[in-house]
């Protein structure tokens, strides 16, 4: 079941995510419906926040050809997508960054340069309760620390230059101008 996204101005992305202690069939249930709603959206990543919870589980589906590097050889012929992360932590980033085009699907229609760490270490649980450690590299690596920042409240305009933002800045005000008054915040 396709849920209802939550877009910038809604309070529920900035709120950091409660840990998940077990595995039930609700979090089976909400990773799946986490799944049908970001392929409906066209996304390659959703965390829980974004879908209007608060808690440490998001989803990842990079397709194979945005996995490969410059000779067109898989990064990560061992991983097998889609991905459940649940209670994600990053636990070693590189110090190498590159910039790369974001968007997000709580963020229509904006895009901008974000830099970030272009290899991770990721600690996380699958929907079987397994502990797995994980490198990840370039696109996906992107993807992954995408997610776990809205796991921690922190949204992909938070990472843009003050330029940006500035250009941005009609843009997003409308967003969560938009939002406030669909809530009844405004």
């Amino acid at each position: 079941m396709s849920l209802t996204l939550h877009y910038y101005g809604d309070p529920i992305l900035r709120t950091p995510a409660a840990r998940i202690a077990a595995i039930t069939p609700e979090i089976r249930k909400l990773a799946e419906d986490m799944m049908a709603t970001m392929r409906a959206s066209e996304g390659v990543g959703l965390a829980a926040q974004q879908i209007g919870k608060a808690l440490a589980i998001c989803t990842v589906e990079v397709p194979v050809d945005y996995d490969t590097d410059e000779d067109g050889v898989r990064l990560h012929p061992d991983l097998i997508m889609p991905l459940v992360l649940v209670n994600p932590e990053i636990v070693e980033c590189s110090k190498k960054t590159d910039p790369h085009d974001e968007g997000c699907l709580s963020f229509p229609d904006i895009r901008g340069s974000i830099q970030r760490p272009r290899d991770i270490t990721l600690r996380y649980q699958d929907l079987e309760g397994q502990t797995h450690t994980v490198d990840l590299r370039d696109f996906t690596a992107r993807v992954v620390q995408h997610e776990v920042d809205h796991l921690n409240g922190v949204l992909f305009i938070d990472h843009m230059s003050v330029p940006k933002r500035l250009v941005l800045k009609k843009k997003l005000q409308r967003l969560k101008e938009e939002t406030e008054k669909r809530l009844g915040l405004a």
